[in-house]
């Protein structure tokens, strides 16, 4: 089996090769990544000297270069994490989203159906469903949500996931979508909240909240995601769309809280600031489907999982210091042409 992983220097991407080295080790695994500033070679240094890992950068809007790399390669399967991602990032500048998203997604299926991919796999978000009300805890998102976006961001995922369910409809190709809620864990890129809150907290800088940090969010392990991904693409049905999440709603303000008390830092870092605009209330997302059908369920919980993390941060601080001050761009170069 060889699976061709995009965006596989990212947050979940990288955690998804590890998974995968992990659970499948006769797997080839081949990494695509534009290394963007999202994407840091040194989450996947330790893999550089593997016989079943290579790493092509490319931008998965180039259709010339993805069709040199499926040329070469030719994957058996095709797992799409290449996303920009961070929703303040759409709010300022909406087209780079809906190229990557949008138009990078479309060059993946066409690449796919003319070297016969046996499964695409897109990993979308469950802001494609927009916001649920604060005041109604029963209601959750399912599989049958109609998609209602609030966000560039949100936009551009629903149009890759429209995409994929047309890809599968017109030209059968094998398509399986994932929904998850938001993750947490390893390699996250620091201006996402809690890898954000750490890193502040350990300097003892202010750590911003947005309006009050009411709004609520179900948090997922990104191991957890890992293994529900592995899991469709063994068993999942082509043309299904699953969420993927963690039954664990939190506050941010909440969350916020419990990383300082793991770190033994005071509350009076935290500073309340304007609003985000189209912010989102709260998300929940309902995984009866892929726990009734694929018989998967999370298996971290949120207090092992938000300790084991800030230990990770606190271990690997060179990491996310070199994201900080730039130095990991330098590293990318590097390593990159070394590879491909």
């Amino acid at each position: 089996m060889k699976i061709l992983i995009t965006g596989g220097a990212g947050f979940i991407g990288s955690n998804f090769i590890f998974y995968e080295r992990k659970m499948h080790p006769t797997y080839e695994l081949v990494c695509v990544d534009k290394l963007t500033y999202a994407g840091s070679m040194e989450t996947l240094e330790s893999l550089l000297g593997d016989s079943k890992f290579r790493f092509c950068r490319a931008d998965i809007t180039d259709r010339q270069e993805i069709e040199k790399i499926f040329t070469t390669e030719s994957p058996d399967v095709v797992v799409n994490f290449a996303a920009e991602s961070h929703v303040d990032r759409s709010i300022e500048n909406p087209s780079v989203f809906l190229e990557t998203n949008t138009i990078g997604t479309q060059v993946l299926l066409d690449a796919c159906c003319r070297h016969g991919v046996r499964r695409f796999h897109q990993v979308s978000t469950d802001e494609v469903y927009g916001d649920l009300p604060l005041d109604r805890p029963e209601l959750m998102f399912t599989e049958q949500t109609p998609l209602h976006t609030s966000s560039p961001y949100s936009a551009s995922k629903a149009a890759a996931d429209l995409l994929c369910n047309a890809y599968y409809r017109t030209y059968k190709l094998p398509v399986t979508i994932s929904r998850c809620s938001n993750n947490y864990g390893p390699y996250q890129f620091p201006e996402k909240l809690i890898p954000l809150m750490i890193s502040r907290a350990l300097k003892d800088q202010p750590l911003p909240v947005y309006g009050q940090g009411l709004n609520v969010r179900d948090w997922l392990y990104v191991e957890d995601h890992c293994a529900a991904i592995d899991r469709i693409l063994e068993a999942g049905e082509p043309g299904r769309v699953y969420n993927v999440g963690g039954h664990n709603e939190m506050r941010n303000i909440d969350i916020v809280k419990r990383i300082l008390e793991v770190l033994g830092k005071p509350e009076n870092l935290i500073t309340y600031v304007e609003d985000r605009k189209g912010h989102d209330r709260r998300y929940a997302i309902d995984p009866t489907r892929i726990h009734k059908e694929l018989g998967w369920l999370p298996s971290v919980r949120f207090e092992d999982g938000i300790r084991g993390t800030v230990r990770w941060y606190l271990d690997h601080r060179a990491w996310w210091e070199h994201i900080e001050s730039g130095a990991y761009q330098q590293m990318n170069e590097r390593l990159s042409a070394a590879v491909c």
